[in-house]
């Protein structure tokens, strides 16, 4: 009887390779496509809170928030036209991806990515030299664009490249570069908050030049994957990859399996139709549940916003920036936590502790909040050492999220699709986490005017939800080749009843391997 999450036996199958010089290499390059996301997470909630960026773009908030300083401090940043500069970009992200799918499917995820780079560097450039509203929305939607691109191919080139045994690890890498480019953006608006002149902020959003041009120089040079390079029928060249990655000459069993799985793939016409067939739906559901429940776990609130909820909470302008600096400090350890373990502990286990741990840290906000500020938002004089236990759990609650839902949020969507719905189904998955990023950075500030400290509960509420859904629906899929992971949806307890008629088309030279993992050359 299988286990509440699923964890078959596996099918022994153990493919010949080493973590060479040259994969690791080329794994941190294209991880480093995760710069550009995390700047803009960072660097947006930053400039939100320099006095001379308000005054000149969102005076209303401006005053606002000088008039509810000594009254209401949930209500003070409660502004659509404000929270639309930071979520337009999570729009466009959300358009981007669903084009983005073809992209990477016809012309391979190097190309997905140098798209990725010149649209994202565009937008940095026009949000820079900003002269008004329309010019920072303008470039936010470039910006996002470029996301969409970068989000879709990064980590499916990853988990392509990866060895199966290493293939957490290296995938993890996209994730630490967020949080890498988190720290980066939080540092730099602590220092350019303190310009003289007023225009540091310009150098806060057009420093996100620079991580543009990381990644469209990293596309250039990085080699394809060897699925790519087989699905658009370069065979004797991914062969000659294939090799080179794995550091062995005896490739020839993942080579065929590669091949049978493209083989099997050119014949669904329609990858998009396909995606709703039972068959999929496992794929599907994961596509999309995983990547809503990572947005609602609240973790933007504190990334997005963290200036101006630690300034909202009673810290000045300067400590509430390097309140958010320290979190990102913590970001970044935590994620390496998880590189370390995944492939060691499982992805059920960070899953289910980061869960536990979120859900504490929480609570413990939230009646630290509502202790002090009650529902009228007025703290009075708040005690040094009341601000450092609130900023201590949401530092614990950010490393509960940078080894759990952060880097598993990309990780296991990118590792569990086959080929034939691969680029399809991380459309999805990218799309679906946009859109909720997108609606949580809409409607955050409404709802602390509204909810106030209650937020916290409301996002602690999806924690428990989605903990309960990963102990009884995720299966583990640590050490199982990426091309071989129907296995461990025939082995779970409820998914099984789904991959009982694997109808993959048989033509010429193709039939049902053993075990019906899917179709092998004969």
């Amino acid at each position: 009887m299988p286990t509440a999450g699923g964890i078959g036996p596996g099918n022994g199958k153990e493919y010949p390779g080493n973590l060479t010089p040259f994969v690791t290499i080329t794994c941190i390059v294209a991880a480093m496509g995760g710069l550009i996301f995390g700047y803009d997470i960072g660097i947006s909630g930053g400039v939100t809170t320099m006095t001379p960026f308000l005054q000149k773009f969102f005076r209303e908030v401006w005053e606002k928030k000088e008039a509810n300083k000594s009254t209401n401090q949930y209500c003070q940043y409660d502004s659509q036209t404000l929270t639309m500069f930071t979520s337009s970009l999570y729009l466009a992200a959300l358009l981007a991806s669903l084009v983005a799918s073809t992209v990477t499917r016809k012309l391979g995820r190097r190309l997905s990515m140098l798209f990725g780079g010149l649209l994202f560097f565009a937008g940095a450039l026009i949000n820079g030299f900003a002269k008004a509203v329309w010019m920072l929305i303008v470039g936010r939607l470039l910006l996002g664009f470029g996301i969409g691109f970068a989000n879709q191919s990064v980590p499916l080139y990853l988990s392509e490249m990866a060895p199966y045994k290493y293939r957490g690890a290296l995938n993890i890498g996209f994730q630490l570069s967020i949080t890498v480019g988190i720290l980066i953006a939080n540092v730099l608006n602590y220092f350019f908050a303190k310009i003289k002149g007023g225009w540091g902020w310009r150098l806060s959003l057009g420093g996100a030049m620079v991580p543009a041009l990381i990644i469209t120089v990293g596309s250039l040079v990085l080699p394809d994957t060897p699925n790519s390079m087989i699905e658009r029928g370069r065979t004797e060249e991914a062969r000659a990859k294939l090799k080179k990655i794995r550091g062995v000459d005896d490739v020839d069993e993942e080579f065929r399996d590669l091949v049978s799985a493209s083989d099997a793939s050119q014949l669904v016409e329609h990858p998009w139709r396909n995606l709703w067939q039972r068959k999929y739906r496992p794929h599907l559901t994961m596509a999309i549940l995983i990547p809503f429940f990572q947005q609602l776990t609240g973790i933007n609130v504190i990334m997005f916003y963290a200036p101006v909820l630690f300034n909202t909470i009673g810290f000045g302008d300067d400590a509430s920036l390097m309140s958010a600096v320290i979190t990102g400090v913590v970001n970044v350890a935590a994620t390496l936590v998880s590189i370390y373990g995944v492939d060691k502990w499982g992805r059920r286990f960070l899953f289910l502790e980061g869960g536990v741990q979120m859900l504490i840290c929480q609570a413990v906000v939230a009646a630290s909040i509502g202790a002090k500020f009650g529902t009228n938002g007025n703290p009075g004089d708040l005690p040094k050492w009341y601000a450092i236990v609130v900023v201590l759990f949401i530092c614990v609650y950010v490393a509960g999220f940078a080894w759990s839902w952060g880097p598993l949020g990309w990780l296991v969507p990118s590792e569990i699709f086959p080929l034939e719905i691969r680029s399809a189904a991380q459309s999805i998955n990218v799309s679906v986490n946009m859109m909720f990023t997108f609606l949580v950075a809409q409607v955050f500030l409404t709802m602390l005017c509204h909810l106030k400290f209650g937020l916290f509960m409301f996002f602690a509420f999806f924690v428990v939800i989605m903990s309960i859904f990963v102990y009884y629906f995720l299966p583990e899929t640590k050490g199982i080749p990426i091309e071989e992971m129907n296995q461990v949806w025939k082995s779970h307890w409820y998914w099984s009843r789904f991959m009982e008629d694997l109808d993959y088309p048989i033509n010429g030279n193709l039939e049902m391997s053993k075990g019906g993992q899917g179709p092998k050359l004969v």
